[in-house]
């Protein structure tokens, strides 16, 4: 593959290196091989465009009304829909992802900036009846400069996602993507200056998060923070946020249940819990790592999923398979790590898919792994992975099902599967979760569905309305008038 020109933070409108002078090496997940590196910022570099997007916040990019930012972020959605080969190509490399997830991805980040571009000059305050010869106003104003520390597994669509509603919201943003994965954000940037965003408005900081980020976290003039990520990070975020009282919006890590009755249509279920647990090879926050059988199924099901994942194909994403490599050889060592703990712990092998005979052996690869029999109290049952191994549990009614459910530390997503529309209300309304799915699962879901956790998967919500007016606070005017 082709060696890519060194890559530029953007800062103020211009492409610079890190003012440092150093470097990060830029691997592919498909072979292991460096194909282009990118600056290793530190505080001054994030000093630097902190105050370039606070210049544009009270500058040109302050200046603009809602209807104006509005049609800006369209013609930046239309520009990402016509880069979209370029951008898919680069989000699969960057990530090893399959070739048609990136594609999906891309089309979502489009959609993103459509959805809040549509929505900037629909974001109301109100007025609020108060005393006699008085007029209450409350706004919805921007928090000012916002901090964006976007991850690696999907790192176009969660750039797309807050940054997008912080834009039409009205604030400027510095986003400090993850080391692992900048070169979509970095392009989509460039993209904003020709679609005419002001130069500031938006800021890409390249870096390690133990430097740029955390310098970013804890930055005097950050006014809000948007972080996804492991809730360990999440915890190092929030608590330097709340060194200087700046408010953060977090979407953490999820164990998220796929829950199948007896009723459940199994053609329709089975293809879904396998995508939720092998897209992206498992790096999901919103991943369904677990499966829950209702007994008197439990042995049909486990063959059934047993010949799906035997079937599945893991190699390069160029070439489009069903799984690609993970992100790197740390993530690789990571999940090798828990995948032997599980086994040794009693978990069952059920299944394991396929590793394509050319994929490179200094690739990441991990195919995708069907465990049963594991302990309910074992790491791989309680907490991430974060790679393609899903776990399999009986279970015997809905009481069992809620109990099992909601037995983990985490709360984001959940999935129902029942022809019951009484049973799937009610476990809906039991399952601790910020999105429950009844006969699909939308890992993740729509852009248009607010998304975020319960206990330590987080709190706030993006996506949608919700999202928007995470970007705001609320300013009240009141006037005496007589």
């Amino acid at each position: 593959m082709t060696r890519l020109s060194p890559r530029l933070n953007l800062i103020d409108g211009e492409h610079r290196p890190a003012l440092g002078g150093l470097t990060i090496d830029v691997v592919d997940p498909a072979d292991g091989q460096v194909f282009t590196t990118l600056p290793r910022s530190d505080q001054r570099d994030v000093d630097a465009a902190v105050a370039a997007a606070r210049a544009a916040f009270h500058g040109p990019w302050g200046r603009m009304t809602a209807t104006e930012r509005g049609r800006v972020l369209m013609k930046l959605s239309a520009l990402i829909t016509q880069a979209h080969a370029e951008l898919a190509e680069l989000e699969c490399r960057d990530t090893g992802k399959p070739i048609q997830q990136a594609r999906v991805d891309i089309t979502a980040c489009a959609r993103y900036f459509e959805y809040y571009a549509g929505a900037a000059d629909k974001l109301h305050g109100e007025t609020i009846p108060y005393a006699q010869g008085s007029t209450v106003m409350a706004l919805r104003v921007p928090h000012g400069v916002t901090g964006h520390i976007v991850p690696w597994n999907y790192p176009a669509q969660i750039f797309g996602r807050s940054v997008a509603a912080a834009l039409a919201a009205g604030n400027a943003c510095v986003v400090k993507p993850a080391e692992d994965a900048c070169l979509t954000p970095l392009r989509i940037a460039a993209l904003a200056l020709d679609a005419g965003l002001p130069p500031g408005a938006l800021n890409i900081v390249c870096g390690l998060g133990t430097e740029a980020g955390a310098a970013l976290a804890a930055h005097s003039g950050i006014n809000h923070i948007s972080f996804t990520g492991s809730p360990q990070t999440g915890t190092a975020v929030a608590q330097a946020a709340a060194v200087n009282h700046v408010p953060v919006t977090l979407e953490l890590g999820g164990k998220s249940p796929q829950i199948l009755f007896a009723d459940a249509d199994l053609d329709a279920a089975l293809p879904v819990v396998i995508n939720a647990i092998v897209q992206n090879a498992g790096q999901t926050c919103s991943a369904g790592s677990r499966v829950l059988i209702e007994r008197s199924i439990h042995a049909e099901v486990m063959s059934q999923l047993k010949a799906r994942f035997e079937a599945l194909r893991t190699g390069p994403g160029a070439g489009a398979p069903d799984c690609g490599p993970l992100i790197s050889r740390k993530q690789l060592d990571r999940v090798e790590a828990k995948a032997a703990a599980a086994r040794d712990a009693g978990g069952r092998v059920v299944a394991r898919a396929q590793l394509l005979a050319d994929a490179p052996k200094t690739g990441f690869y991990f195919p995708p792994l069907l465990l049963a029999d594991l302990p309910a109290t074992h790491e791989v049952a309680q907490d991430e992975v974060f790679g393609p191994v899903l776990a399999a549990f009986a279970f015997d009614g809905e009481n069992d099902a809620a109990r099992i459910a909601n037995d983990t530390p985490y709360g984001l997503t959940a999935a129902v599967w029942t022809r019951d529309g009484g049973r799937a209300l009610r476990m809906a309304q039991r399952i601790d979760a910020g999105q429950v799915f009844i006969n699909n699962y939308g890992a993740g879901g729509g852009i248009e569905l607010p998304f975020g956790g319960m206990k330590h998967s987080g709190y706030g919500r993006e996506k949608a309305f919700e999202g928007l007016k995470g970007f705001t606070t609320i300013k009240t005017i009141a006037i005496l008038h007589g």
